[in-house]
């Protein structure tokens, strides 16, 4: 991914709050010179890892857990070693050239996205399969959820384990990219940020509320 300079974040914990407020990420393979593969997986970082992630930084080596459906094409491309890439999409809005009151001007699209690239490792023992799908769960309903709790489902888990093919991705790089008009003023900035937080369209409260996370506590925003 090509990130301009004045687009990436000196804040190691924001590629983790992106990749951890945003599981549902796009696995992309190829294999063989075939055309490549795209799925919608959900994936997480373990507890320990993602402590790790926000103190170091250090994303070469991390591992992260998917499951997919074992009758989709693209599991049965799939082998121990392969290279991968998994697309974190983060809250993202268009920008309207009317925000910035000045002329002549152009739209744009503020955006957030972490792109990391491995070599992905196949779970073949059920009991590690149950554990990454179980995980899974229980890390989005602690963040997503409603207080549901696994362990009454755990027997129709196994039951459905044949159907399922769960993957480790060992990292080997990650980039990620902040587009939230870094490059405008800061009364424009302002501006933007309101723009996003009134418009009903798509995630733009949501980008709204990272912009205003994103900018320093000093950054005074229009109440």
């Amino acid at each position: 991914m090509f990130v301009p300079q004045h687009y990436r974040t000196d804040d190691r914990r924001w590629p983790v709050r992106i990749v951890q407020d945003n599981p549902l990420a796009l696995l992309m393979s190829t294999r063989d010179g075939r055309a490549p593969f795209a799925s919608h997986v959900p994936v997480i970082v373990l507890p320990r890892q993602r402590e790790e992630l926000e103190r170091t930084g250090r994303w070469q080596g991390a591992v992260l857990h998917g499951h997919m459906n074992r009758a989709n094409p693209h599991w049965k491309s799939l082998v121990d070693g392969q290279p991968a890439g998994l697309v974190f999409q983060g809250p993202a809005g268009y920008v309207s050239p009317a925000v910035y009151n000045t002329s002549p001007a152009v739209p744009t699209w503020n955006f957030t996205a972490v792109h990391v690239q491995g070599r992905l490792k196949l779970v073949a023992d059920e009991e590690a399969t149950l554990g990454v799908v179980s995980a899974t769960a229980r890390q989005l309903e602690e963040r997503f959820g409603a207080r549901w709790t696994v362990e009454p489902s755990v027997d129709h888990f196994r039951q459905i384990l044949p159907g399922v093919g769960a993957f480790e991705l060992r990292v080997e790089e990650c980039d990620s990219m902040f587009k939230l008009s870094q490059e405008k003023e800061h009364e424009v900035r302002h501006a933007v940020m309101d723009w996003c937080a009134r418009s009903p369209r798509g995630r733009s409260n949501d980008l709204a509320a990272v912009m205003r996370d994103y900018y320093p506590p000093t950054t005074t925003w229009p109440s």
